[in-house]
């Protein structure tokens, strides 16, 4: 009696054990069932970037920073560019300084009306001369642009003579004979010349591909060059008005 009550004891033991294994999911031996939710390596979402031996990126990453590195230096030789720039118009501006005083020592040197001519047109030499030193700063367009302030300044030359006619012509030859109408002439021949120069001198400053701080130095000198030949214009036309008491004679 008391053996088959062990037997049945031990039988349902086994039992309850099998019925457990089942309720948690552990196959039973020899069923060749595994658990199929672990994948394969390099199987799933979670895929990591190709990485090299060294632990480096192989991929995008590398790129961009190739990109961030080429980016960096295009920005620091625009900067060293822009700083040699104005380390040139500096320097341009100091030695036009000392231009300009040592013309200013010249008028000062001069006698009367001839002063007065020279300083007139003092800046508009300065103006003619800076270009010329700029040529080298326009690109293609230095060349001419030289050449044109050369002309110009040969010019200025030209009609500082011609006002010097007109400042020195004495009070009696001019209340009886008039202003000087040949240096009038002479005056308006070269403003003439002059304002053709400066519209060759605007389209090659749009035309340049050069700096803004360039090409705003460059205005300034056409600036000048502009104000000096409405000025002389005006000159030239209150000298042919002026007839005197027997201007008649000589029309």
């Amino acid at each position: 009696m008391i053996k088959k009550t062990f037997v049945l004891v031990i039988g349902l033991l086994m039992l309850s054990s099998l019925v457990f294994a089942q309720g948690q999911g552990i196959p039973e031996p020899g069923t060749g069932s595994e658990n199929t939710e672990i994948g394969e390596p390099g199987q799933g979402t979670n895929q990591q970037p190709e990485i090299d031996p060294l632990g480096q990126d192989t991929g995008e990453g590398q790129k961009v920073n190739t990109d961030q590195q080429t980016k960096n230096q295009g920005e620091v030789q625009q900067v060293q560019a822009q700083e040699q720039v104005r380390a040139q118009i500096n320097d341009i501006m100091q030695e036009m300084e000392q231009k300009k005083q040592q013309m200013h020592n010249e008028a000062e040197g001069s006698e009367g009306k001839n002063q007065q001519a020279l300083q007139n047109q003092n800046q508009v030499r300065i103006a003619a001369q800076t270009l010329s030193q700029m040529a080298n700063m326009l690109g293609g367009s230095g060349p001419q642009v030289s050449e044109i302030a050369k002309n110009f300044d040969n010019s200025v030359q030209a009609t500082i003579k011609s006002e010097e006619k007109i400042q020195t012509r004495s009070s009696i030859t001019r209340f009886f004979a008039g202003g000087d109408a040949k240096a009038a002439q002479e005056l308006e021949t070269e403003v003439t010349q002059n304002r053709q120069r400066i519209k060759e001198l605007k389209q090659l400053k749009d035309q340049s591909d050069s700096s803004e701080e360039v090409k705003a130095m460059m205005h300034e000198q056409i600036q000048q060059m502009e104000q000096e030949q409405a000025r002389l214009q005006e000159l030239a036309e209150s000298e042919k008005k002026s007839k005197g008491l027997l201007g008649w004679l000589w029309k």
